[in-house]
């Protein structure tokens, strides 16, 4: 069992630039912020040593072996039985067990995200994993017994049994599965072996990452707060700042190389064993989206890379007065770009009354994040970085951890995770087995949250300059959020490819991130030595392989959403929300049919990238001044 979250990958959107000058600025930037909240996480249990979870523990176990001798070798004659016999008791059997592990494994999951150095915390999240992965083990023969189960049997049962049918999108997605499935023996060997396999590299990832320390003008800082001073107006301590990234990671490569090497190596073992032919086929599998859609957007951001990126990048140079820029100069603030620390109250409502603007039931959701606790905002030792809403399980609800440091891409991370919390509260109603959405629409809410808080910004403001201060930021968020995202697609499509081959060094990784790098941000941005190395602090590499094509997906899709959402009649809201509510129940062309729009139609694309073009065009117009 793992724990599975949705956020953002460090360079899609950093939290914003802490301001510099050492424990006195820190402070008065504290002072600023107001009370940020922790979350409490009682709603899943009391504490790590509370009698509730380890009666959990122990009941989880014990049913998952009940289950196992109920029903294991039985499944088809009882589908194959008037109405299904007793096959729904089994799904609702199965989907309670999966309820009661998830939420075992979210709460492990949570308390080692607020501060993954603590060994307790990490010991915790160990045998929490451990356990439920023993338990979970007395489920494998399910799924694979149930797509054993004849096609026309399936059918007749859900036909004759409303219980049954209830659960066809379910039953109907299970069995894509079923030509990547092994027998059973394999599928049990693959899963148990997760935890000393991929499981046991992702954790040495996250632990190595969180105890790295920066050095930048004499004062050691963690990972989020030297990535955030990459966005501060001081050039010097940009570059100052970039360079103890370098420097540190060059001293770390040897492990992100190793373990770069055995997941990649571990990837294509399992990829080979299940039958798929492209190294990203089981990440497409996965979202419920298709290759050909996924080539298609590729294709077409990565034509659009002249007329976005590259544009977009000489003219920041031009307004910055310098020649071209730095790696460390790419997101650096505009002059025109307000430096006050934003509070925590105000952050809050700007974004509640974004989301009231297009529907108060949006905000009501969100409200309750607030209200009750669900967040966790400051930064801390220990604490992961970059930023995420984790959904936990349908019975409870989300969490939603960020870095907030006050500056306005902390309030644009702030109503992209909540967007994502509203979409995980309205998909609950679907149950454990349905709930959950595809990454590629996952991100549909989180990126329509943060186009709602844009463009309420945008409507109030009246001064140009500051017009064009919150134009240049949201077409550098929408930049690492599609352009960024697609090339680190397609760094990792090739290091996967040479990896079949045989080890990588870490200078060969090294030259093929210069290289998308290179190709995707233009001749206007030079890199500095070091800057090879950056490959190393995305964790989604690690984590989850191919994951960052969804928010270029999402993103394009939510453009395009938007622009019908302006030119709609009354009732764009109610599908709005009924699409949510949807979770993993449909396909994306379902989802997206009642507003007119068609991922597989290659203008959808040209669309969404449209809207970016057009921000970069209005900034072009309003010249260097």
């Amino acid at each position: 069992m793992s724990f599975q979250m949705t956020g953002y990958t460090y360079d899609h959107a950093v939290s914003a630039a802490s301001k510099s000058g050492g424990a006195a600025a820190a402070k008065d930037d504290q002072t600023a912020l107001g009370s940020l909240p922790e979350w409490n996480l009682a709603d899943l249990y009391p504490s790590a040593e509370s009698s509730e979870l380890k009666a959990d523990l122990e009941r989880a176990n014990e049913l998952a072996i009940a289950f196992e001798q109920r029903w294991k070798a039985n499944l088809a004659d009882e589908a194959g039985k008037p109405a299904g016999g007793d096959f729904a008791t089994s799904i609702r059997e199965f989907e309670a067990l999966e309820e009661l592990i998830g939420k075992i494994v979210s709460f492990a999951g949570l308390v080692y995200a607020g501060d993954t150095s603590d060994p307790k915390r990490a010991k915790l999240y160990g045998d929490i994993q451990q356990k439920m992965t023993d338990a979970s083990t007395h489920l494998i023969f399910y799924s694979l017994e149930l797509n054993r189960i004849d096609d026309a049997v399936i059918e007749k049962a859900m036909e004759d049994n409303p219980a049954i049918a209830h659960y066809r999108p379910w039953l109907v997605d299970l069995r894509k599965d079923r030509p990547y499935q092994l027998e059973d023996k394999l599928e049990q060997l693959f899963h148990e072996k997760s935890i000393t396999g991929r499981g046991a590299w992702n954790r040495l990832f996250d632990e190595t990452m969180t105890a790295l320390r920066f050095k930048v003008n004499g004062e050691e800082l963690p990972l989020e707060p030297t990535l955030n001073l990459l966005q501060d107006a001081d050039g010097d301590l940009r570059k100052a700042a970039s360079e103890a990234l370098a420097k540190t990671f060059k001293e770390n490569l040897r492990t992100f190389t190793l373990i770069t090497n055995t997941l990649a190596k571990d990837k294509e073992i399992s990829d080979r064993w299940r039958g798929f032919e492209d190294i990203a086929d089981s990440r497409h599998l996965a979202n419920r989206v298709e290759r050909e859609v996924v080539d298609a957007l590729a294709e077409a951001v990565q034509a659009a890379y002249p007329r976005l990126s590259h544009r977009y990048y000489a003219l920041k140079a031009k307004w910055l007065g310098l020649e071209y820029l730095n790696n460390w100069d790419r997101n650096a603030p505009l002059p025109e770009t307000p430096q006050a620390v934003i509070s925590w109250t105000d952050a809050r409502e700007t974004v509640l009354s974004a989301y009231n603007g297009f529907a108060p039931e949006m905000a009501d959701i969100a409200r309750a994040f607030f209200d009750r606790n669900w967040i966790d905002a400051p930064t801390r030792p220990g604490k992961s970085p970059g930023a995420f809403a984790h959904p936990t399980v349908p019975s409870v609800h989300p969490y939603v951890l960020l870095n907030y440091m006050g500056k306005p891409r902390d309030v644009m991370t702030l109503a992209h995770e909540l967007g994502h919390g509203v979409h995980q509260v309205l998909a609950a109603a679907q149950g454990a087995l349905m709930a959950s959405t595809p990454l590629t629409l996952a991100e549909t809410a989180s990126v329509f949250g943060e186009m709602l808080t844009f463009r309420s910004l945008l409507e109030k403001t009246r001064d140009k300059r500051e017009r064009k201060a919150m134009l240049a930021q949201k077409a550098e968020d929408m930049i690492n959020t599609v352009v960024r995202q697609i090339a680190f697609y397609q760094f990792e499509r090739r290091v996967h490819t040479e990896r079949a081959a045989g080890e990588l060094t870490s200078d060969r990784i090294g030259e093929i991130w210069l290289d998308v790098q290179k190709e995707s941000l233009g001749p206007a941005v030079r890199f500095g030595s070091g800057y090879e190395t950056f490959w190393t602090y995305i964790p989604h590499f690690i984590h989850s392989p191919f994951y960052v094509y969804a928010y270029a997906f999402g993103d394009c899709l939510v453009n395009s959403l938007y622009a019908v959402y302006q030119n709609a009649d009354a009732g764009f809201q109610q599908k709005y929300f009924d699409m949510l509510k949807a979770g993993g129940t449909k396909h994306h062309s379902e989802l997206l049919a009642p507003f007119g729009l068609d991922a597989t139609d290659p203008a959808f694309w040209q669309k969404g990238l449209s809207v970016i073009e057009g921000i970069i065009d209005e900034l072009e117009a309003m010249g260097v001044a």
